[in-house]
């Protein structure tokens, strides 16, 4: 018999993972040409001059108000149109993200507007993203200084550096003819191969560090964009914790209404029903014997159907009703403030028709919330707002002049309501002082599916 030499295996698993540890091992040149860089570059290089003008512009805004402030309040629109450019740099700058970097940063919304220009302005100095995007604006000038600062210096260092040694070795001193100054960054080194090979290094490491340096600049600087352009991280706790809680008395609510639609079909339409089949069958019964005595029963079964058919349109009614889906909210709006016994002033504004999900919650919401008015607030006069800009969310805003005191933690009104604009990841405040006015706002976005 011949002896076997089993030899041993291949070792896939060291091969697999110095493979990987190659893919994941840096390349410095890779990394130098790369587009990414070189678009992160320019967009910290952006950074200086952009962020001076946001410094600026904000600065000089925020200046005017407080100094018009004590002239008839008339620092308070100019604080007003501070608020609204500063928004629009933000946009600019979110719009810098997304092309140069490939980074989406959601924006924080802006406050409902509100006819009463003081109220409107408090209502934009006490809300948190304008704030925040005042804040980025006011660091923007240092920090890009800084981080454009640092960019400029190891690029042009490096290839200063670079470029001097190869004029030096281009054009040695006897050849130059006294036209090349023989000094770098001061000093007489280069005319000698140990000044031109330190000088080569020391350039050489600037450039092979530069990108390593840009990523991480370009890191801090999109982390301190996220934080105070896009929504901040408690807001969006606070909204995961709340959709936790009204997930369970949602279900429960859907449970509640489809009992009660089970009762009101089997209380209602369907004993409507029945008695109608009973009268149809008695009259079957005496047609047979006397045709012309079961004209009364006919029109008992006439004026049955006719009540079944009521009760059922009302009840589909409340379930969706069909002019919301036929014509949007201004029409349904419009049947509900009619019906409402307090005088209401309605005001739609929609340039594009939301989703049909975001339609029926507002419906329901105003429905609910002009309920509440005419119930339990004393009021004799009530408006509606409801606006929606291109693709934005749908604000909803409700005020009466009732005695106030709301409250969305005593009840189930308003905290039905709550949950209902928590489907779609909705806000719902209530405003809401004893003695009035009573304000209820509502942010429906829109990009639902």
């Amino acid at each position: 018999m011949v002896p076997m030499t089993v030899g041993a295996p291949p070792d896939t698993t060291r091969d697999a993972v110095d493979a990987s540890t190659a893919r994941t091992r840096p390349d410095p040149i890779r990394a130098l040409v790369a587009p990414s860089t070189w678009l992160g570059a320019t967009h910290l290089l952006l950074d200086a001059l952009l962020g001076t003008a946001y410094t600026v512009v904000l600065g000089t805004g925020l200046v005017m108000s407080v100094a018009l402030l004590p002239l008839a309040l008339a620092g308070v629109p100019v604080w007003i149109v501070t608020a609204w450019v500063s928004r629009m740099m933000a946009g600019i700058e979110r719009t810098r993200y997304r092309l140069l970097l490939d980074v989406r940063i959601d924006p924080p919304p802006m406050p409902p507007v509100d006819r009463n220009p003081l109220r409107y302005g408090g209502a934009l100095w006490r809300d948190d993203g304008v704030r925040r995007r005042a804040l980025h604006q006011a660091v923007a000038m240092p920090l890009g200084l800084l981080t454009a600062g640092l960019v400029w210096l190891t690029v042009s260092g490096g290839l200063a550096l670079l470029g001097s040694v190869t004029i030096a070795v281009l054009f040695p001193p006897a050849s130059s003819g006294g036209l090349v100054d023989r000094h770098v960054l001061g000093l007489p080194l280069s005319d000698t191969p140990t000044a031109q090979m330190l000088l080569g290094a020391a350039g050489l490491l600037l450039v092979l560090v530069a990108p390593m340096l840009v990523r991480g600049l370009v890191a801090v600087d999109v982390a301190v964009a996220r934080t105070l352009l896009g929504p901040p991280p408690r807001v969006l706790a606070r909204r995961v914790h709340e959709l936790e809680r009204s997930r369970a008395r949602v279900v429960d609510a859907g449970e509640t209404e489809r009992r009660r639609i089970e009762r009101d079909l089997h209380d209602g339409t369907q004993q409507q029903l029945v008695a109608l089949g009973m009268t149809l069958g008695r009259a079957k019964a005496r047609y047979a014997d006397d045709p012309g005595s079961i004209g009364e029963l006919l029109d008992d079964a006439h004026q049955q159907a006719k009540d079944a058919v009521t009760d059922l349109r009302l009840l589909i009614r409340g379930l969706h009703p069909p002019v919301l889906a036929d014509r949007g909210l201004d029409a349904a709006l419009s049947a509900i403030a009619v019906r409402c016994p307090v005088p209401v002033e309605l005001s739609v504004e929609i340039e594009r028709r939301p989703p049909a999900t975001v339609e029926a919650i507002g419906y329901f919401v105003v429905a609910e919330a002009l309920t509440n008015v005419a119930r339990h607030s004393g009021a004799s006069a009530a408006v509606v707002r409801v606006r929606r800009e291109d693709d934005g969310p749908v604000w909803i805003t409700v005020t009466d002049n009732g005695t106030g005191g709301a409250d969305p933690g005593r009840g189930t009104g308003l905290r039905g309501l709550r949950d209902r604009v928590s489907a779609v990841d909705g806000q719902l405040s209530v405003d809401s002082p004893v003695g009035g006015p009573t304000v209820l706002t509502v942010e429906l976005p829109c990009d639902v599916r």
